[in-house]
């Protein structure tokens, strides 16, 4: 052993070395920039390593601590501490030999770190400073490799070409992989050959067998062992399985199980409805398996349809046209069934089709009858007498027999029976007067069966239009006809036109003019425009509404049809205010002025809510006013039993009017006229001037009027039929005799005026009432009874 001094610490160690074993010894406890000899003083052990999973009775020597200071007298005294001193590791403290007492595992722990030092047994005085060391536990092969997420799933196309790639394991082993060969592993296939093989070194599995083909098998379990120590006899192994599938490439046509079918069809079979199937057999799966059929011959595919159901990969044969057993009772198809999804490399397999022979026979039915047509349109005039022949329907029997026919409408979708039909013949004639107006259209259902066999029945639909006859006057659109007041003769009041109900061809030209054998029309004429429109003009100047407000017109008016119907209307004219806006005039009623006067609807109402509370407080404050009047007798002594109180103000205007003034007038007459005060005269009740049919009284004496009066003022207190309180008279009496005589035109003859009032019309919109009514041949009162 050769001493060499360590570049850790200033400490000198002294190295031993062993057969078998390798000792590593570090000496710590002073900084490196401290240094302290010692001479020839230092540390003598073994190299400390120890194999793991010692099964021995005994401890297992690991090694030896000596000292340059151990004379061989058992003077010194050896420490051992750190990691598994004392439990795993022992020490003796005399001779400084190692032991490990338990059975170690590396792929536990693979080391250990413990601390060493010396003591002089006399002094306890440490000789050599706290020295840490390395215990390593050694590796053996107790570890066999493993697969840690087997079993393993894998998959590969059909007819792989040898040596594809299908999958690569990999296994663990966990001793040591930098000592010996107990981490290295080798791959080798246990089950699975001739079909694959695997890479011992890479563990990449792959194909080994050529065109191995998944429609003979398609499931393959592969074992797989990895064996460490390079796989050398006495190496440990572990093994895995790898499910490997083929997976499916269209390397297979499809085939008709047989090269000829048949097929029985009934003749009764509906067009579009499946009437057979028929499939090809493909061994292949999925997409690869996909076919499509079609009829490649002409008979067949004129006849019937193929398509194929994606689900069970038939093929779905269907009617494209009605059967005819007495027609055609056979028909071949020629059917092909080809894959969709063909893969170029396998084309040398051949051609991914086939096709087979499919005979239809049809079969024979007893078939309802046959109309000669899909649809009838008939057409009859209107008015026709009942029982007129409209059309007729034909059917037969389609079958050889040739079974006679029997016809009859469908009563149960019209209600209405218009027509009926010969059972025999199917001749459609009419049962009820038919008018166009009414209904121009009529739809019917006519239905034929077998007399053999009454159960199979046939419709066909019978569309019946209704011809048009000239059998309505013409009418005029327009009742009411608005005439302003300011109409000139000449002026066009309004453009009439007429309808009629029947159709274009009768209905399209009008003719109008007035009724005939009246005196002729002093107010209005009639202008046919000659363009189904007429014109009805003015012939006079200004109309007045106060005058007359409703005129009626009588309209004769014919149409053009054969023969020529004519038809008289009465138009009512209505006379109305018009407003002035430029050459346009627009008449309008009082509601119409009013909007133009700027007054809508809700301000109207306004107008009248506010008018409607000012009477009601002004009621209101009448009431509170005369609740407050006193009693006209007011009694000294508080007699209230015996208190009456009027409360009356009298009769006010009343009470004057009740007495006739024509006694104040003629007093000569008073005393023939004796009445109640308090009662009104009916001659005078009535009287309202010389313009409402009243005559100026004859002419008065002289009279003492003053005189009268207090006659009159005597009878009032003496007569007890009268009111119990004052009564105020006042007569109006103005004298006559008078020079001037009355300004009133009241009691003026009336007389025309000569003079021409047309030029207020030039005055403008503000004269215009004047010179309405100035321009009338009205008398003066009248006016001035308007004006007022």
């Amino acid at each position: 052993c050769h001493p060499r001094p360590s570049v850790e610490t200033a400490s000198h160690v002294r190295l031993q070395t062993w057969p078998v074993v390798v000792a590593t010894a570090v000496v710590g406890g002073l900084s490196h920039t401290e240094v302290h000899h010692r001479p020839k003083r230092g540390w003598i052990w073994n190299q400390f390593f120890v194999l793991e999973e010692h099964i021995g009775p005994d401890a297992q020597y690991v090694g030896k601590l000596h000292s340059n200071s151990d004379k061989g007298d058992g003077s010194v005294r050896y420490i051992l501490s750190g990691e598994g001193a004392g439990s795993i590791f022992i020490i003796n403290e005399v001779t400084g030999d190692i032991h490990a007492t338990e059975s170690l595992d590396r792929e536990r722990k693979a080391h250990y770190v413990l601390h060493a030092q010396a003591f002089d047994r006399n002094t306890e005085k440490p000789l050599e400073p706290k020295s840490e060391f390395i215990i390593k536990v050694q590796d053996i092969n107790d570890n066999a490799p493993k697969f840690p997420d087997g079993p393993f799933v894998a998959a590969v196309p059909e007819m792989s070409q040898v040596g594809t790639s299908v999958y690569q394991v990999t296994a663990s082993d966990a001793d040591d992989p930098t000592y010996g060969n107990s981490a290295r592993v080798v791959y080798s296939i246990l089950q699975g050959q001739p079909y694959f093989s695997i890479d011992p070194k890479t563990g990449v599995i792959r194909t080994a067998l050529a065109n191995m083909d998944r429609e003979a098998r398609e499931h393959y379990a592969v074992v797989i062992q990895a064996k460490d120590m390079a796989g050398s006899v006495g190496g440990l192994s572990g093994s895995t399985t790898i499910n490997i599938t083929l997976t499916d490439v269209n390397d297979n046509p499809p085939k008709f199980p047989q090269k000829n079918y048949q097929l029985y069809v009934p003749e009764s079979a509906q067009v579009g409805k499946p009437v057979g199937k028929i499939k090809a057999n493909d061994e292949d799966l999925g997409v690869n398996a996909a076919i499509k059929y079609s009829i490649i011959n002409s008979e067949g595919a004129a006849m019937f349809s193929i398509a194929t159901d994606r689900d069970t990969r038939e093929g779905i044969i269907s009617l494209k046209k009605p059967l005819n057993y007495e027609r055609k009772k056979t028909y071949t198809l020629h059917i092909e069934g080809v894959n969709t999804h063909v893969e170029p490399r396998f084309s040398y397999l051949g051609p991914f089709k086939d096709t087979a022979t499919l005979k239809i026979t049809v079969g024979d039915v007893d078939e309802p009858p046959v109309f000669s047509m899909d649809y009838y349109i008939m057409d009859v005039y209107e008015n026709a007498r009942i029982g007129t022949e409209v059309g007729a329907v034909t059917a037969r029997d389609p079958d050889s027999k040739n079974s006679p026919v029997r016809y009859f409408i469908n009563l149960s979708e019209h209600g209405d029976k218009y027509f009926n039909i010969d059972m025999d013949s199917g001749v459609i004639k009419t049962t009820q007067s038919l008018d166009r107006e009414d209904m121009p259209w009529h739809n019917i259902t006519v239905m034929a069966s077998e007399v053999d066999n009454p159960s199979l029945l046939s419709h066909v639909p019978v569309t019946v239009q209704v011809l048009d006859v000239n059998d309505n006057p013409p009418e005029i659109k327009t009742d009411e006809v608005v005439v302003c007041e300011s109409s000139r003769p000449g002026q066009v009041i309004q453009t009439i036109a007429a309808v009629d109900k029947d159709d274009f061809a009768n209905g399209q030209r009008f003719s109008f003019s007035l009724l005939s054998g009246i005196p002729v029309n002093p107010n209005f004429t009639l202008k046919d425009n000659e363009d189904n429109t007429a014109s009805i003009i003015a012939r006079r100047r200004r109309f007045s509404r106060l005058v007359q407000e409703l005129y009626e017109l009588p309209i004769v008016v014919w149409d053009g049809g054969e023969p020529a119907l004519s038809g008289t209307s009465t138009l009512t004219l209505q006379v109305c205010p018009c407003q002035w806006n430029g050459k346009v005039q627009t008449c309008q009623d009082e509601r119409g002025l009013l909007s133009s006067a700027g007054l809508s609807t809700g301000a109207l109402i306004a107008i009248l809510l506010c008018i409607v509370i000012l009477l009601v407080i002004v009621v209101l404050f009448i009431t509170l006013r005369r609740s407050k009047k006193e009693p006209l007798i007011i009694s000294e002594e508080d007699v209230r039993e015996n208190v009456v109180t009027y409360d009356d103000e009298g009769g006010g205007e009343e009470d004057t009017e009740a007495f006739d003034i024509i006694a104040l007038r003629n007093p000569a007459a008073a005393e023939e006229l004796k009445f109640r005060r308090d009662v009104r005269p009916e001659a005078a009740r009535h009287c309202g001037g010389p313009a409402r049919g009243c005559h100026s009284p004859p002419e008065l004496d002289q009279v003492n009027v003053q005189k009268f009066i207090k006659q009159r003022l005597v009878e009032a207190d003496m007569d007890t039929g009268g009111p119990p309180y004052d009564s105020l008279q006042t007569y109006a009496y103005e004298g006559q005799g008078s020079p001037t005589g009355s300004i009133s035109s009241l009691d003026s003859p009336g007389t025309h005026s000569e003079q021409d009032y047309n030029y207020l019309d030039d005055w403008g919109p503000e004269f215009q009432k004047l010179a309405e009514l100035y321009g009338e041949d009205m008398d003066v009162a009248d006016i001035l009874w308007i004006v007022l």
